[in-house]
Protein backbone atom coordinates (compact mmCIF):
# COMPACT_ATOMS: atom_id res chain seq x y z
CA UNK A 1 0.00 0.00 0.00
CA UNK A 2 2.11 2.57 1.31
CA UNK A 3 2.14 6.57 0.62
CA UNK A 4 1.37 6.22 -3.23
CA UNK A 5 -1.63 4.83 -2.79
CA UNK A 6 -2.73 8.26 -0.85
CA UNK A 7 -1.05 10.54 -3.15
CA UNK A 8 -2.86 8.67 -6.21
CA UNK A 9 -5.88 9.59 -7.73
CA UNK A 10 -8.09 6.74 -8.85
CA UNK A 11 -10.17 7.22 -12.07
CA UNK A 12 -13.54 5.90 -11.20
CA UNK A 13 -14.82 4.85 -14.27
CA UNK A 14 -12.21 2.26 -14.23
CA UNK A 15 -12.54 -1.63 -13.62
CA UNK A 16 -9.54 -2.77 -12.70
CA UNK A 17 -8.17 -0.75 -9.81
CA UNK A 18 -9.81 -2.97 -6.96
CA UNK A 19 -6.66 -3.81 -4.57
CA UNK A 20 -7.00 -7.18 -3.44
CA UNK A 21 -3.99 -6.79 -1.07
CA UNK A 22 -5.95 -3.46 0.12
CA UNK A 23 -9.16 -5.69 0.99
CA UNK A 24 -7.85 -8.47 2.74
CA UNK A 25 -5.76 -5.46 5.10
CA UNK A 26 -8.89 -3.60 5.87
CA UNK A 27 -10.95 -7.41 6.51
CA UNK A 28 -8.20 -8.19 9.09
CA UNK A 29 -7.74 -5.16 10.46
CA UNK A 30 -11.49 -4.13 10.94
CA UNK A 31 -13.36 -6.72 10.89
CA UNK A 32 -13.92 -7.89 14.29
CA UNK A 33 -13.92 -4.43 15.92
CA UNK A 34 -16.71 -3.19 13.51
CA UNK A 35 -18.20 -6.52 14.10
CA UNK A 36 -18.31 -6.26 18.18
CA UNK A 37 -18.96 -2.77 17.80
CA UNK A 38 -22.20 -3.05 15.87
CA UNK A 39 -23.14 -6.62 17.41
CA UNK A 40 -23.73 -7.44 13.93
CA UNK A 41 -24.76 -10.80 12.77
CA UNK A 42 -25.15 -10.91 9.07
CA UNK A 43 -27.41 -14.13 7.52
CA UNK A 44 -27.94 -15.37 3.44
CA UNK A 45 -24.89 -14.70 1.66
CA UNK A 46 -25.06 -18.41 0.74
CA UNK A 47 -27.47 -17.14 -1.33
CA UNK A 48 -25.62 -15.35 -3.75
CA UNK A 49 -25.34 -16.42 -7.30
CA UNK A 50 -23.28 -16.96 -9.41
CA UNK A 51 -22.25 -15.27 -11.91
CA UNK A 52 -23.29 -11.38 -12.79
CA UNK A 53 -25.97 -10.26 -10.25
CA UNK A 54 -27.42 -6.99 -8.85
CA UNK A 55 -27.26 -6.92 -4.71
CA UNK A 56 -29.91 -3.78 -3.78
CA UNK A 57 -29.37 -2.64 -0.43
CA UNK A 58 -31.07 0.01 1.85
CA UNK A 59 -29.27 2.63 2.64
CA UNK A 60 -28.35 3.80 5.74
CA UNK A 61 -26.60 6.72 8.55
CA UNK A 62 -25.83 9.58 6.08
CA UNK A 63 -22.70 8.74 4.76
CA UNK A 64 -21.17 6.50 7.51
CA UNK A 65 -23.16 3.38 5.72
CA UNK A 66 -22.03 0.69 8.34
CA UNK A 67 -23.85 -1.79 6.59
CA UNK A 68 -21.96 -1.60 3.65
CA UNK A 69 -18.73 -2.70 5.44
CA UNK A 70 -20.45 -5.18 7.41
CA UNK A 71 -22.02 -6.66 4.13
CA UNK A 72 -18.43 -7.27 2.26
CA UNK A 73 -16.71 -8.36 5.25
CA UNK A 74 -19.69 -11.57 5.72
CA UNK A 75 -19.17 -11.75 2.16
CA UNK A 76 -15.25 -11.65 2.08
CA UNK A 77 -15.00 -14.46 4.66
CA UNK A 78 -17.56 -16.04 3.16
CA UNK A 79 -17.23 -16.29 -0.71
CA UNK A 80 -14.00 -14.90 -1.11
CA UNK A 81 -13.31 -12.00 -3.40
CA UNK A 82 -14.49 -13.62 -6.11
CA UNK A 83 -18.03 -13.17 -4.99
CA UNK A 84 -17.58 -9.30 -3.30
CA UNK A 85 -19.30 -6.90 -5.04
CA UNK A 86 -18.14 -3.72 -6.55
CA UNK A 87 -20.37 -1.06 -5.31
CA UNK A 88 -22.34 2.04 -7.29
CA UNK A 89 -20.88 5.12 -5.83
CA UNK A 90 -22.46 8.85 -6.42
CA UNK A 91 -19.78 10.32 -8.52
CA UNK A 92 -19.85 13.26 -6.49
CA UNK A 93 -18.76 11.67 -3.16
CA UNK A 94 -16.16 8.96 -4.41
CA UNK A 95 -14.54 12.05 -6.31
CA UNK A 96 -13.49 13.38 -2.49
CA UNK A 97 -9.91 13.45 -1.52
CA UNK A 98 -9.63 10.92 1.13
CA UNK A 99 -12.77 9.19 0.53
CA UNK A 100 -11.33 8.44 -3.57
CA UNK A 101 -8.23 6.91 -2.24
CA UNK A 102 -10.47 4.91 0.06
CA UNK A 103 -12.93 3.22 -1.53
CA UNK A 104 -12.19 3.02 -5.20
CA UNK A 105 -9.37 0.27 -4.35
CA UNK A 106 -11.95 -1.56 -2.25
CA UNK A 107 -14.50 -1.46 -5.52
CA UNK A 108 -16.14 1.23 -5.92
CA UNK A 109 -17.02 2.78 -9.44
CA UNK A 110 -19.01 5.96 -10.56
CA UNK A 111 -22.41 4.83 -10.56
CA UNK A 112 -23.28 4.23 -14.10
CA UNK A 113 -25.44 1.60 -16.11
CA UNK A 114 -22.63 1.38 -18.57
CA UNK A 115 -19.86 0.56 -16.10
CA UNK A 116 -22.26 -2.24 -14.32
CA UNK A 117 -23.17 -4.13 -17.72
CA UNK A 118 -19.14 -3.98 -17.64
CA UNK A 119 -18.72 -5.43 -15.14
CA UNK A 120 -21.93 -8.36 -15.57
CA UNK A 121 -20.64 -9.40 -18.56
CA UNK A 122 -17.09 -9.76 -16.41
CA UNK A 123 -19.33 -12.45 -14.04
CA UNK A 124 -19.44 -9.76 -11.78
CA UNK A 125 -21.70 -8.78 -8.29
CA UNK A 126 -22.37 -5.13 -8.43
CA UNK A 127 -24.13 -3.28 -5.33
CA UNK A 128 -26.42 -0.30 -5.57
CA UNK A 129 -28.26 1.57 -3.18
CA UNK A 130 -31.27 2.69 -5.19
CA UNK A 131 -32.90 5.08 -2.00
CA UNK A 132 -29.44 7.25 -2.26
CA UNK A 133 -29.70 10.34 -0.09
CA UNK A 134 -33.76 9.50 0.65
CA UNK A 135 -33.08 6.16 2.16
CA UNK A 136 -29.66 7.62 3.87
CA UNK A 137 -31.10 10.44 4.98
CA UNK A 138 -34.37 8.98 5.83
CA UNK A 139 -35.82 10.61 9.28
CA UNK A 140 -36.07 8.78 12.46
CA UNK A 141 -39.80 7.76 12.31
CA UNK A 142 -38.96 6.25 8.94
CA UNK A 143 -36.24 4.50 10.38
CA UNK A 144 -37.69 0.95 9.88
CA UNK A 145 -39.09 1.89 6.12
CA UNK A 146 -37.77 0.89 2.88
CA UNK A 147 -37.12 4.52 0.99
CA UNK A 148 -36.24 4.50 -2.63
CA UNK A 149 -38.31 7.61 -3.45
CA UNK A 150 -39.70 6.31 -6.80
CA UNK A 151 -36.24 5.42 -8.25
CA UNK A 152 -36.40 2.13 -10.84
CA UNK A 153 -33.52 3.00 -12.76
CA UNK A 154 -31.83 -0.85 -10.83
CA UNK A 155 -34.96 -2.06 -12.12
CA UNK A 156 -34.09 -1.00 -15.71
CA UNK A 157 -30.34 -2.18 -15.03
CA UNK A 158 -30.80 -5.57 -14.02
CA UNK A 159 -33.43 -6.00 -17.00
CA UNK A 160 -31.63 -4.61 -19.95
CA UNK A 161 -28.55 -7.03 -18.40
CA UNK A 162 -30.64 -9.90 -17.81
CA UNK A 163 -29.06 -10.95 -14.22
CA UNK A 164 -30.94 -11.67 -10.66
CA UNK A 165 -31.77 -8.81 -8.20
CA UNK A 166 -30.70 -10.37 -4.68
CA UNK A 167 -32.18 -8.08 -2.13
CA UNK A 168 -29.97 -7.37 0.77
CA UNK A 169 -31.55 -5.51 4.09
CA UNK A 170 -30.34 -3.92 6.63
CA UNK A 171 -32.14 -3.15 10.25
CA UNK A 172 -30.54 -1.07 13.03
CA UNK A 173 -27.71 1.05 10.87
CA UNK A 174 -30.57 4.39 10.67
CA UNK A 175 -30.02 4.26 14.25
CA UNK A 176 -26.47 4.76 14.62
CA UNK A 177 -27.66 8.11 15.32
CA UNK A 178 -31.34 10.27 15.21
CA UNK A 179 -32.00 12.10 11.93
CA UNK A 180 -34.96 14.95 13.04
CA UNK A 181 -35.64 15.88 9.28
CA UNK A 182 -34.93 14.24 5.96
CA UNK A 183 -34.71 18.24 4.78
CA UNK A 184 -35.57 17.74 1.54
CA UNK A 185 -37.20 20.95 1.56
CA UNK A 186 -33.68 22.51 2.46
CA UNK A 187 -32.34 20.61 -0.60
CA UNK A 188 -35.31 22.30 -3.13
CA UNK A 189 -34.63 25.98 -1.32
CA UNK A 190 -30.57 25.64 -1.56
CA UNK A 191 -30.84 24.10 -5.14
CA UNK A 192 -28.61 21.20 -4.16
CA UNK A 193 -30.01 18.68 -6.81
CA UNK A 194 -28.42 20.92 -8.89
CA UNK A 195 -25.39 21.48 -7.19
CA UNK A 196 -24.49 18.21 -5.21
CA UNK A 197 -27.29 16.20 -7.04
CA UNK A 198 -29.06 15.36 -4.32
CA UNK A 199 -32.54 15.94 -3.18
CA UNK A 200 -32.19 15.62 0.81
CA UNK A 201 -30.37 17.66 3.05
CA UNK A 202 -30.60 15.92 6.81
CA UNK A 203 -31.07 17.65 10.39
CA UNK A 204 -29.95 15.28 13.24
CA UNK A 205 -28.19 14.17 16.56
CA UNK A 206 -25.31 12.38 16.50
CA UNK A 207 -21.82 11.77 18.35
CA UNK A 208 -19.52 13.78 18.84
CA UNK A 209 -21.02 16.79 17.04
CA UNK A 210 -24.75 16.85 18.53
CA UNK A 211 -26.86 18.95 16.64
CA UNK A 212 -25.47 18.18 12.82
CA UNK A 213 -26.91 20.59 9.99
CA UNK A 214 -25.42 18.71 7.06
CA UNK A 215 -24.58 14.71 6.43
CA UNK A 216 -20.80 14.98 8.17
CA UNK A 217 -18.68 12.31 9.19
CA UNK A 218 -19.67 11.19 13.13
CA UNK A 219 -19.52 8.46 15.34
CA UNK A 220 -22.19 5.85 15.07
CA UNK A 221 -23.86 4.87 18.21
CA UNK A 222 -23.24 1.28 18.80
CA UNK A 223 -26.69 -0.32 17.55
CA UNK A 224 -27.33 -3.88 16.76
CA UNK A 225 -27.28 -3.84 13.40
CA UNK A 226 -29.20 -7.30 11.54
CA UNK A 227 -28.58 -7.91 7.61
CA UNK A 228 -30.26 -10.96 6.01
CA UNK A 229 -29.50 -11.26 2.01
CA UNK A 230 -32.38 -12.35 0.46
CA UNK A 231 -33.55 -15.01 -1.92
CA UNK A 232 -32.19 -13.89 -5.76
CA UNK A 233 -35.13 -12.25 -7.76
CA UNK A 234 -35.47 -13.58 -11.21
CA UNK A 235 -37.97 -12.06 -13.39
CA UNK A 236 -40.22 -13.52 -16.35
CA UNK A 237 -39.35 -10.95 -18.90
CA UNK A 238 -35.81 -9.62 -19.69
CA UNK A 239 -33.81 -7.38 -22.23
CA UNK A 240 -34.13 -3.91 -23.33
CA UNK A 241 -37.62 -4.14 -24.33
CA UNK A 242 -38.99 -5.29 -20.92
CA UNK A 243 -36.63 -2.56 -19.45
CA UNK A 244 -38.20 0.18 -21.26
CA UNK A 245 -41.61 -1.45 -20.48
CA UNK A 246 -42.73 1.03 -17.92
CA UNK A 247 -45.57 -0.68 -16.39
CA UNK A 248 -43.47 -4.16 -15.78
CA UNK A 249 -40.59 -1.96 -14.40
CA UNK A 250 -43.26 -0.63 -11.87
CA UNK A 251 -44.37 -4.20 -11.43
CA UNK A 252 -40.90 -5.55 -10.88
CA UNK A 253 -39.88 -2.76 -8.35
CA UNK A 254 -42.95 -3.38 -6.20
CA UNK A 255 -41.69 -7.33 -6.21
CA UNK A 256 -38.43 -6.33 -5.04
CA UNK A 257 -39.01 -3.26 -2.79
CA UNK A 258 -42.17 -5.60 -0.98
CA UNK A 259 -39.38 -8.30 0.09
CA UNK A 260 -37.47 -6.19 1.36
CA UNK A 261 -39.96 -3.98 3.35
CA UNK A 262 -41.23 -7.51 4.93
CA UNK A 263 -37.21 -8.44 5.60
CA UNK A 264 -36.82 -4.98 7.21
CA UNK A 265 -40.25 -5.34 9.56
CA UNK A 266 -38.79 -8.63 10.45
CA UNK A 267 -35.81 -8.10 11.50
CA UNK A 268 -36.19 -5.01 13.17
CA UNK A 269 -38.95 -6.69 15.40
CA UNK A 270 -36.11 -9.31 15.92
CA UNK A 271 -33.66 -6.58 17.26
CA UNK A 272 -36.31 -5.71 19.78
CA UNK A 273 -36.67 -9.00 20.72
CA UNK A 274 -32.46 -9.08 21.48
CA UNK A 275 -32.38 -6.07 22.55
CA UNK A 276 -31.32 -3.06 20.61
Amino acid sequence: MGLFRWLKWYDIDRLDQRDPELIDWTYRMFHGLVERYFRAEVTGVDRIPQGGALVVGNHNALIMTPESFLFFFAVYRERGLDCLPFGLGHEVAISLPVVNQLVVPLGAVRASHRLAVDLFALGRKVLVFPGSDFDAFRSWRDRDRICFGGRKGYVRLALTAGVPIVPMVAAGAQETLVVLTDGQWIARALRLDRLLRVKAWPISLGMPWGLMLAPLPFLPWPSRILIEVLPPIRFDRSGPEAAADESYVAQCAATVEAAMQNALTRLSAQRKRKGN
